[in-house]
């Protein structure tokens, strides 16, 4: 089962460019006059069909709307399966020997909910969690939703710069972070940006650049000015505490901020999509019922999950989905890793696995492949980047994924909007992302005319339902651009829908790079190299890569009697960007592809540097 969750997290295309999509009054008469062509909400009568089509020969499609949405917080919903599977294993972390029960997370999330509001944190404050995939992770983004505070996903591998930017952003009150991964040396990044966090007393900080943070909590070593995670979550087991818990939930509601995502658009600046419990508790719920994990065994329901919790599919597709389906969710590795992915599939006897098409490449070519047992395996959510055919279906081959569905989806929409049904066709499945979910609709509008195009017609597809996010924290101005007074949230991305309701994704109307399911955006990076003090202009462009699906490639021109080469361009980079946005190829070049009016056409560029770079 797995889906092939598109996570593009675009935010717009831009209204008043000529030509391009035009003013939104132009959409809003498109809809109207569709809806007189008979593309219309479906009837009651029609929510007992199993697949909703199109009407009308128009590109206009929604979901049934038969199934109650859920009106509860994820606390609310933690507890209800607490309840329902008290013994059933929920938690699986197989580095850290991690290994809980639902009753046992439940308590241990009360306990950690009930100390942050012991430190201090209260509803609607954000809180930062930086790092890999761990049990932490998991405590976090349960612990903060009990309790009404905010997460925010900050990606493991932002340097000081993107960090700031990201705290400052959205206000961060706490930060919760190993002391190091790998290279990533967590506390001694923050402190680049933070120094007065060494003499801080611990929960008190008072800092210049980030006014907002007093509050760094270290998920495993004591250190100075932070406050120890275990000891958190050990003070919030007291019966006064726990009260105070119980009595600030009375005031949560499902329509609560409970996450906030960094996403893009045509700027490069990341915006914080926000989204709500109702967002994600819905999403996950629908995600859970498509693959139909209802009807599935305790053995059956083991998710392998080697996905970033920092993005919407391993938070909502596997923490969520776990919760709300009550299955047991396996963390293989901190980051991800193919042979652990295949050691926690035959240990743990995993039966659906999680990935990017990148992840998916590296399992299947691991040279001991042959050697793993994968009997328990019926089906996996490949994700972030599209696949080619072949690949899905060696998915559904090598690695007993029979019941493998594709889904598409972006951050603003909780994610999960389009997803295949387990018996569609192979072809289907691999020539498309599936089929409308239920309470969402859809529509792809022409991009000259502004009206809805035709079936088999490209355009811009455009979401309305429950699952569109609350806004862009603090930019009113950029989430009024994304979602119209009419509500209908634009993607960015070009789309084809047919008779039957399936939804191809033809391109992207910006120029994002999915980098093996990062995503990537130009303009920040062109911002970046512009402080190069040799740079005079930079272009960056995605270049075809048969691992990756995409490589970043600068295509920098220096300043007049300057000299540089590409690794002293790389050195540049590291240390001050994420080590994925560096690019793997950079390009001295005297000049650019220009339109008549003298716009960069990117998509020479591109097609210029594959031929180049002999790709």
């Amino acid at each position: 089962m797995a889906i092939y969750l598109w996570m593009l997290r675009l935010g717009r295309l831009c209204a008043g460019s000529p030509g391009v999509l035009g003013p939104r009054a132009v959409v809003a008469r498109g809809w109207q006059e569709a809806r007189l062509q008979g593309v219309r909400p479906l009837s009651s009568g029609d929510t007992d069909r199993t697949v909703p089509l199109p009407v009308g020969g128009l590109s206009y499609i929604q979901g049934h709307t038969k199934q109650r949405l859920i009106n509860k917080t994820v606390g609310q919903c933690l507890e209800a399966v607490a309840q329902r599977v008290p013994d059933r294993e929920a938690l699986v972390v197989p580095q850290e020997n991690v290994r809980l029960t639902f009753a046992e997370l439940k308590e241990e999330v009360d306990k950690a909910a009930s100390g942050l509001l012991s430190i201090g944190l209260r509803k609607g404050d954000r809180l930062g969690m930086w790092g890999p995939n761990s049990y932490a992770w998991v405590l976090m983004q349960l612990a903060t939703a009990q309790a009404g505070i905010i997460l925010v996903s900050v990606n493991p591998a932002y340097q000081a710069m993107e960090l700031e930017y990201a705290l400052r952003k959205v206000g961060c009150k706490a930060i919760t972070f190993p002391k190091q991964f790998k290279t990533q040396k967590y506390y001694n990044i923050l402190k680049q940006i933070c120094p007065e966090l060494e003499k801080a007393q611990p929960g008190a900080l008072k800092s210049q650049r980030l006014p907002a943070l007093t509050t760094v909590i270290s998920v495993d070593d004591p250190l100075p000015g932070t406050l120890l995670l275990d000891e958190v979550v050990a003070s919030g087991g007291t019966e006064k505490h726990l009260a105070q818990l119980r009595y600030s939930q009375q005031f949560l509601s499902c329509h609560d901020p409970i996450n906030i995502q960094f996403t893009s658009g045509t700027t490069g600046s990341p915006k914080g999509a926000t989204l709500s419990h109702y967002n994600i508790v819905n999403n996950s719920n629908m995600i859970g019922d498509r693959l139909r994990l209802h009807l599935k065994t305790a053995e059956d329901l083991r998710i392998i999950l080697p996905s970033p919790l920092y993005h919407c599919l391993g938070s909502v597709g596997g923490t969520m989905v776990s919760i709300m389906h009550g299955a047991t969710l396996i963390l293989p590795c901190p980051i991800f890793d193919g042979k652990k992915a295949l050691e926690a599939i035959s240990k743990e006897r995993g039966s659906i696995l999680y990935g990017t098409p990148t992840m998916f490449v590296d399992i299947l070519n691991q040279p001991d492949f042959s050697s793993y047992d994968i009997s328990s395996m019926f089906g996996g959510v490949i994700a972030g980047s599209p696949a080619p055919p072949e690949l899905i279906r060696a998915i559904i081959d090598k690695l007993n994924m029979k019941e493998l569905v594709v889904a598409y989806g972006t951050t603003e929409n909780s994610p999960v909007t389009f997803m295949n049904f387990a018996e569609d066709t192979v072809e289907q499945k691999a020539e498309s992302v599936g089929r409308i979910m239920p309470h969402t609709e859809a529509q792809i509008v022409d991009l000259k005319t502004g009206m809805l195009a035709e079936l088999n017609t490209s355009g811009e597809l455009c979401i309305r339902g429950y699952c569109v996010m609350l806004g862009y924290w603090g930019e009113p101005q950029k989430t009024e651009e994304a979602i119209g007074q009419d509500k209908w949230y634009r993607t960015g991305d070009i789309a084809v829908m047919d008779s039957q309701g399936f939804c191809k994704i033809v391109g992207r109307s910006k120029d994002m790079i999915i980098r093996g399911g990062e995503n990537i955006y130009p303009a920040e990076l062109e911002d970046f190299f512009h402080t190069h003090p040799q740079v005079q202009e930079v272009q960056v462009v995605g270049v075809k890569d048969d691992r990756m699906g995409e490589e970043i490639c600068a295509c920098i021109r220096l300043k007049k009697g300057e000299e540089t080469t590409a690794e002293e361009i790389k050195a540049f980079c590291k240390g001050k960007i994420a080590h994925f946005k560096i690019p793997r190829y950079v390009v001295f070049v005297t000049n650019y592809p220009l339109t008549v009016s003298g716009k960069i056409q990117k998509f020479k560029l591109r097609q210029q540097m594959e031929q180049h770079l002999n790709l």
